[in-house]
């Protein structure tokens, strides 16, 4: 009976055994989400130009049938193409063009053009007798880094593309005027 307690007092001073083991929260991925689509776009302005009345058309669709883009989380994005359509007074087609980011592929690099995605084309008005177009490549999901490009229209229809200017080179342009 003696022995009984001082077993149980040898035991109850024993120290315990600490566990070196580190509990972590098992990392959980985001389940992917649908691919990223810019809406549908159409635009319609009327101008005077050469003495005559015009509409100009612009109208974005993605590009669902294109290959899918990605950023560097793996988020898919959907790329898009622009028809601009230069309609005359009596609604026959002046000049019809879609555009695509391939439309663009000797004004911007060869990354840019595989990966990058075209925003959309929007009309600025008329410079020079020609009717002046900005469209924009962006990367994918990063909307502050992209490639502006201008397009010229001119009286025939033809058509110049040439790099634009940030709008950074805008105001230092406009603060040397002044």
């Amino acid at each position: 009976m003696i022995a009984v307690p001082l077993i149980g007092g040898m035991t109850a001073c024993k120290e315990k055994q600490k566990s070196e083991d580190i509990i972590v929260a098992k990392y959980v991925p985001d389940a992917p989400k649908a691919p990223v689509k810019l809406p549908k776009d159409v635009r319609a302005t009327n101008i005077e130009w050469m003495g005559n009345s015009f509409t100009v058309q612009i109208s974005r669709e993605p590009a669902d049938s294109s290959q899918m883009l990605k950023d560097e989380t793996g988020q898919e994005y959907v790329d898009n193409f622009v028809t601009l359509n230069i309609l005359r007074s009596d609604n026959s087609s002046f000049l019809k063009k879609v555009f695509t980011k391939e439309t663009f592929a000797a004004h911007v690099d060869a990354d840019f053009c595989k990966n990058g995605i075209f925003e959309n084309l929007v009309f600025h008005g008329i410079e020079n007798q020609q009717l002046k177009f900005g469209a924009v490549i962006s990367w994918p999901g990063n909307e502050d880094e992209f490639i502006p490009l201008d397009v010229m229209i001119d009286k025939k229809g033809g058509m110049v593309i040439m790099q634009g200017k940030l709008f950074d080179e805008l105001e230092d342009n406009d603060s040397l005027k002044n």
